[in-house]
């Protein structure tokens, strides 16, 4: 069994496309990926797995419990940052921490300090006098403070600059070393292609892939560039060949297959010259998209 198990899952809202029959699981100990554009169905699917909306239909279970009949119990185990914090303008961020590590019962103040200055956060400011990439601090901090055993990230850098990121995504795997298991939703694949081992693809509320991310970008897809001589021509219909753009002799192409087949296909053409690479994850997430 999964930590995260999701069943046909499926949200309606009246007049509006939520996610229709999301089935995935996310396994112990990992960094898994839950990627799209924004209004693809991420945040409907986290917040519904958090029982913040019921679910219309299909089930979910976190670490084995139900996520409506076993909510509250669920919640203990959970550390969750949203893609935007709203919290009490008046109060220090330090008082807020403590608050919010009250609620867990857990009384560590060591950690939030530890923490903050990971983050290079001043605990001493009140939450309105905070950017809103310091108000993501405070959100990452109270997230991971009570030392949860399931991260449910939700567009988690949004605000940070990126030298932060870079501090933030070394948390996230300090934490994943101890154990602890990381969703990670994100918009920004290179983001993903860092720091997870598998990702989920959905678009307009339907999951496409679930697919390892090595696999995704080594699983025999290439990106291969050619300059042709002017009167060469490279046919639309070449088996294979998953994209392509073209720019006066210049192409460039998304090609599934074995390279010797390519090969094959260009040899009646006049290349003048040839570049085969690995593909970024953007490149096949676009392919997933067209």
């Amino acid at each position: 069994m999964g930590v995260v198990e999701l069943k046909s899952v499926t949200k309606n809202y009246q007049g509006n496309r939520g996610i229709t029959d999301v089935t995935f699981t996310i396994n112990e100990g990992e960094v898994f990926g839950f990627i799209g554009p924004n209004g693809a169905g991420k945040s409907t699917t986290i917040r519904t797995l958090l029982n913040f909306i019921h679910p219309t239909s299909g089930s979910a279970t976190i670490f084995g419990k139900d996520i409506v009949k076993e909510s509250k119990e669920i919640k203990k185990l959970v550390g969750y940052l949203p893609s935007e914090v709203h919290y009490y303008d008046d109060m220090k961020a330090i008082d807020l921490l403590k608050y919010s590590a009250g609620l867990h019962n857990y009384h560590n103040d060591k950690r939030i300090h530890e923490l903050a200055n990971k983050l290079q956060l001043d605990l001493n400011k009140k939450i309105e006098d905070l950017s809103f990439g310091n108000r993501k601090k405070v959100g990452i901090i109270q997230a991971l403070l009570h030392e949860p055993k399931l991260l449910i990230l939700d567009e988690p850098t949004g605000g940070l600059d990126p030298l932060m990121q870079n501090i933030f995504f070394d948390l996230l795997k300090e934490e994943n070393k101890k154990g602890v298991t990381i969703f990670f939703s994100s918009h920004i694949l290179s983001e993903v292609q860092k720091l997870c081992d598998r990702v989920a693809i959905i678009k307009e509320g339907e999951l496409i892939k679930v697919e390892k991310v090595e696999t995704l970008t080594q699983n025999n897809i290439k990106k291969v560039s050619l300059l042709l001589t002017k009167e060469a021509n490279l046919g639309l219909n070449m088996e294979g060949i998953l994209s392509k753009e073209k720019n006066g002799d210049d192409y460039q192409l998304l090609f599934n297959g074995e390279i010797s087949s390519l090969l094959t296909m260009l040899a009646p053409l006049e290349v003048k010259d040839i570049l085969i690479e690995e593909p970024t994850l953007d490149e096949i997430f676009m392919h997933y998209y067209k």
